[in-house]
């Protein structure tokens, strides 16, 4: 009774702190857009959509739901204001929020992005029937040979599967667990280490489920502002400025180099060395029994038997990494060679570029007029790579590929929805001039060099509370990033940029953070450790990781400084941290 009792309570204030979070913005919105004089075009309630969007996503934690409403109360937005009461204005406002939905999806651009996602889900699906992903396991597993291997080879293995968080975490977690237990390194360890290096690793890597999503919301922004640039052009700008992401993998590596862990994790790793080291005894008493004539089989370390299941499963299955490797090495060199040329990467060659240059990679890009047919045709041509090495190995059976595309077209639904979504809502920020109001309502209060940054905070705050970093992408990339064009002078300049990054990169430390993520959630089943252990073991090494990207990389890019310098600053103060902390602990047990 007591604990329903707190439960009801925890809501309602909740709810209640989201309402008076609610009005006081809107509030403050009507008096700043009065003394800042914005005329009626851009009203102070064209902020409304947005903001209710994050509201009820906070409070409902339902992506879908909270933009759908969002996108409706926009649309009566757009008529009602001026005559409340008159049905008509009332049936023009359901009538404008339908078209946002129809808008989207009557755009060819739109399309072609949505249809790259089922093909590169799919293609996932027959890498794990066809067991490539497990033959990289396996072929990992003969060369670990000491803790830190173990826990290099379960970083790398997070690397390797960069086409997809999901089929990262479930991955790695479930297939390195046997051989991090053989050398106890935690469960809490290795769920930090799958979900440090899978949303991380999606969201950089140059073709995964991720890309299509980031590079549709960029190429509706860049239509929407007139840059004239490609979402994937706009991408790879963004990556120089993606600091969390970057500096959380130096920093799973660098740990892992070290060698020492602090906070709750420290603990954690203490209770499995304890653990072990009580296994180890145990054994040797058995060792004893055994050796004055005992024939028990039952004394075997269970750790042996959990080694030994995905070995045997090898015999029964031919598990062949090439499976996995030959789809996604397709799919990449597909991908870059249509983009080359269609980009005219041999006519800049000949003109003096270099394959080497990251500027001619970068002209070659942006110059691409058809890089959403390329991304939909490389996927469709790894999940083809993907059935051919499955079945000419056979390791793939022909009735396994309805399963398969069932699976891959499921999952596809949840982010082609939020995408159509997203998109739908712009469009109803766009029908009330909610970048122009936000831009007259900034830039005499903001300084540009401080938005990024603060996108940064914002977008943390925003995905850890909706525990979704897709979601919180959706909301802040079509109404933050006009704000910042206006902030650079209506050039695409290096707040434009810093923003991109910092929107993304926030959304996944957020995500990264919370106790509702699907990834967080994911992670730590797939690593068979509890929930709340992974997120309390985790929090402290994220929130260093941000804090650090936040003060020694965002806030000196903003101000000027070069984004590799920015970058060097704060990788070099992160192994500054660990090795503090290495030091620290050795002068801690000597003491003891």
């Amino acid at each position: 009774m007591d604990g329903s009792f707190e439960v009801k309570t925890g809501k309602h204030a909740r709810i209640a702190a989201a309402a008076v979070v609610f009005v006081i913005v809107c509030a403050l919105a009507a008096w700043f857009g009065q003394e800042a004089k914005v005329g009626s075009e851009a009203p102070w309630y064209s902020i409304v959509p947005p903001l209710l969007a994050i509201v009820l996503a906070f409070l409902t934690r339902n992506v879908m739901a909270s933009l759908g409403i969002a996108i409706v109360i926009g649309g009566l937005l757009s008529a009602m204001p001026h005559d409340p009461l008159s049905a008509g204005a009332w049936g023009r406002g359901i009538a404008a929020a339908v078209s946002y939905p129809v808008q989207t999806l009557a755009d060819p651009t739109n399309l072609l992005v949505l249809s790259f996602i089922p093909p590169i889900f799919t293609m996932v699906e027959v890498i794990i029937a066809s067991g490539g992903f497990n033959g990289i396991v396996l072929w990992l597993v003969k060369r670990v040979r000491s803790r830190k291997s173990a826990q290099t080879a379960t970083a790398a293995m997070g690397v390797v599967c960069f086409i997809d968080d999901y089929a990262n975490a479930i991955i790695v977690g479930s297939m390195m667990q046997p051989i991090t237990d053989r050398y106890r390194i935690s469960r809490a360890r290795l769920a930090f280490l799958v979900d440090a290096t899978s949303a991380p690793v999606s969201g950089l890597a140059v073709v995964s489920t991720w890309i299509a999503y980031e590079v549709g919301l960029f190429a509706d922004v860049s239509t929407q502002l007139g840059l004239g640039k490609t979402g994937y052009a706009m991408f790879f700008d963004a990556l120089s400025f993606r600091f969390y992401c970057l500096l959380m993998l130096l920093f799973v590596f660098a740990q892992i180099l070290i060698g020492r862990d602090f906070g709750p994790m420290r603990k954690a790793e203490a209770d499995a060395q304890d653990d072990g080291q009580r296994l180890r005894l145990r054994g040797s008493s058995r060792e004893a029994v055994a050796s004055s004539g005992s024939d028990d089989d039952s004394t075997q370390d269970p750790t042996e038997t959990s080694i030994a299941t995905p070995t045997s499963a090898a015999r029964r299955k031919p598990d062949r990494a090439l499976n996995a490797l030959i789809p996604l090495a397709g799919l990449v060199t597909f991908h870059l060679t249509g983009l080359w040329l269609d980009g005219g990467g041999p006519a800049r060659l000949q003109a003096g570029g270099s394959l080497l240059s990251w500027d001619y990679w970068r002209e070659v890009i942006s110059a691409a007029e058809h890089s959403h047919f390329m991304l939909m045709s490389a996927a469709v041509f790894g999940t083809i790579l993907g059935v051919l090495c499955g079945t000419l190995t056979g390791s793939l059976r022909v009735s396994a590929l309805p399963g398969c595309l069932y699976r891959g077209v499921k999952r596809a639904l949840l982010p082609s929805i939020i995408l159509v979504l997203a998109w739908s809502l712009k469009h109803s920020c766009q029908s009330l001039n909610a970048g122009t109001f936000l831009t007259a309502l900034l830039a005499d209060h903001l300084p540009p060099h401080w938005f990024g940054p603060l996108l940064f905070v914002v977008a943390s705050v925003t995905s850890f509370a909706t525990g979704t970093s897709w979601g919180t992408m959706a909301i802040l990339i079509p109404t933050a990033i006009p704000v910042a064009f206006a902030l650079d002078g209506n050039m695409y300049g290096p707040t434009t940029m810093i923003s991109l990054g910092a929107v993304l990169d926030g959304a996944i430390f957020g995500d990264h953070c919370s106790p509702i993520s699907d990834t967080t959630i994911i992670s730590s089943v797939a690593s068979s450790c509890d929930l709340m252990q992974h997120v309390r073991t985790q929090l402290p090494y994220s929130l260093l990781v941000a804090f650090v990207a936040l003060g020694l990389a965002y806030i000196p890019s903003g101000l000027g400084l070069a984004p590799q310098w920015s970058f060097a600053l704060a990788a070099v103060t992160i192994l500054g941290v660990l090795l503090w902390s290495r030091r620290r602990g050795r002068g801690t047990l000597l003491r003891q």
